[in-house]
């Protein structure tokens, strides 16, 4: 059944992230603005009204002043000339009114509820609505010094009706303008990663054109943005490498159709030959005594390349344990007693390592292919080495025998399958070339190395291998 949320789990696309990120930083930002904005033109009208307000009661303070009781309403009803939308009430210590505007707000009820404040104290102003409009203004107390005879309760106020008016229109064109901007910024983000993926997609048509048999295709890490520059050279070394096992495969199929070409050709034509006439008993016995030969060779190959196979696909399926090498050698010494004898060699071991954590028999085993190895490339009355020694980390196993010069060309590939060093000159000697990529595959699962050297007196085999469980 299909997962119908599998698409919320999918994480966002680097188009969606990249204008997602720029559009809230812009909202943000715009936001920020707008709100600094408002708040700058919101106190330029307050202070504006508060030194206008200053202004009108410093006026009725005058007013008062020349005309010593405050009886003359003309007075104080001329005290403001030239401010329009400005209203003031004027009451005695008493609190009887000696003026009042005839319109405009009931401030002889604004004065009573609103505490008097400083006359320099002009932020203490006071915003309210009455009648549907809004006004600002505030309250003061004059009197007790030598200009005035009384003491006097004046409120002055303003409609600012106006002032706020035009801020709620600066509002609406800043969100009017927020939002064009926004879905502009958005759309020229959106434009920009898709511009910028321009180099993307043309990478990935490049690299959909690369097939099997296009493997030595190659992309310019200088064609595209340098952003790009590394994953396109990685992208380049993985090809390389799948390039190598391609070909690695091709000849490996090539090499093992050849292999089992051969005993199967001669099985074939030994089984034509026994049924080409009638023959004794003692000549099929014959017969079958050779095919036997050919089948435990067919076995033999199909064997190591199993192993190769399940070596290489789960190199961690490793029987851990404590070994000791040096007896694992001598082990290995003891199998191949009659062959040495055979064949006129001697085996010696020197030195001696801390046990490693591996599989015994895996380990016995690589060491049994470079023993036997050797042992079919030494000369006769000649001496095989097998060394051992260590350092803080490793510990490192020779093999050496005296025998002809592996040439460069061919020292860096004996490792491969099937490959045998002079490879016509021995087609008929023992193995089918894959002991050595047997032992290169078992090091290589216990997180070793192995390598070569060979001169004219020399062929030295070297196997590292971690103290530690790798």
């Amino acid at each position: 059944m299909p997962d119908r949320f599998a698409f919320l789990r999918r994480p966002a696309s680097l188009s969606a992230r990249v204008t997602g990120l720029v559009g809230i930083a812009m909202m943000v930002v715009l936001l920020l603005f707008s709100w600094v904005s408002v708040g700058s033109l919101d106190r330029h009208f307050a202070e504006m009204d508060e030194e206008e307000l200053g202004v009108i009661a410093s006026s009725v303070i005058r007013a008062l002043g020349e005309v010593q009781d405050g009886s003359d309403t003309q007075a104080l009803r001329r005290a403001v000339r030239g401010h329009h939308g400005v209203y003031y009430y004027v009451a005695d210590a008493g609190g009887k009114t000696l003026y009042a505007p005839k319109d405009g707000p009931d401030l002889a009820s604004f004065a009573r509820r609103t505490p008097p404040v400083p006359l320099a104290d002009r932020q203490s102003m006071t915003i309210w609505e009455e009648n549907g409009k809004s006004y600002r203004g505030g309250v003061i107390q004059v009197g007790g010094d030598t200009s005035l005879s009384g003491t006097y309760t004046i409120a002055v106020a303003m409609n600012i009706g106006g002032h706020l008016e035009f801020i709620r229109s600066f509002k609406r064109i800043q969100w009017w303008t927020i939002c064009v901007v926004m879905c502009i910024a958005i759309l020229v983000a959106w434009f920009a990663v898709r511009w910028g993926h321009i180099p993307i997609h043309r990478a990935n048509e490049k690299i959909r054109a690369i097939t099997s048999s296009k493997l030595y295709l190659r992309l310019d890490p200088k064609a595209v943005p340098v952003e790009l520059e590394e994953t396109i050279a990685s992208f380049n070394d993985m090809l390389g490498r799948i390039e190598d096992g391609f070909e690695q495969l091709a000849n490996f199929s090539a090499d093992i159709a050849h292999e089992l070409r051969t005993p199967v050709t001669n099985l074939t034509t030994q089984t034509e030959v026994a049924l080409g006439q009638a023959r004794s008993a003692d000549e099929y016995r014959e017969i079958l005594y050779s095919n036997l030969e050919e089948f435990g060779r067919l076995n033999r190959m199909i064997n190591d390349m199993l192993f190769l196979a399940q070596t290489e696909n789960d190199p961690g399926n490793l029987n851990l344990e404590s070994v000791v090498l040096e007896d694992a050698v001598r082990g290995v010494f003891e199998y191949f007693e009659a062959l040495v004898e055979e064949r006129g060699v001697k085996l010696e071991l020197r030195g001696r390592t801390t046990p490693i954590r591996g599989d015994r028999e895996m380990l016995r085993r690589a060491l049994s292919n470079l023993i036997s190895n050797a042992i079919r490339y030494t000369p006769s009355g000649e001496t095989i080495t097998v060394r051992f020694s260590q350092n803080d980390r490793d510990v490192i196993i020779s093999v050496e025998n005296p025998g002809e010069k592996i040439p460069p060309e061919e020292l860096s590939r004996i490792f491969n399958r099937f490959y045998r060093v002079g490879h016509a000159a021995h087609r008929k000697g023992e193995g089918a070339g894959l002991g050595l990529a047997i032992v290169k595959s078992i090091v290589e699962a216990h997180g070793g190395s192995v390598s070569a050297l060979s001169d004219e007196k020399l062929t030295k085999f070297y196997i590292l291998l971690p103290l530690t469980e790798s």
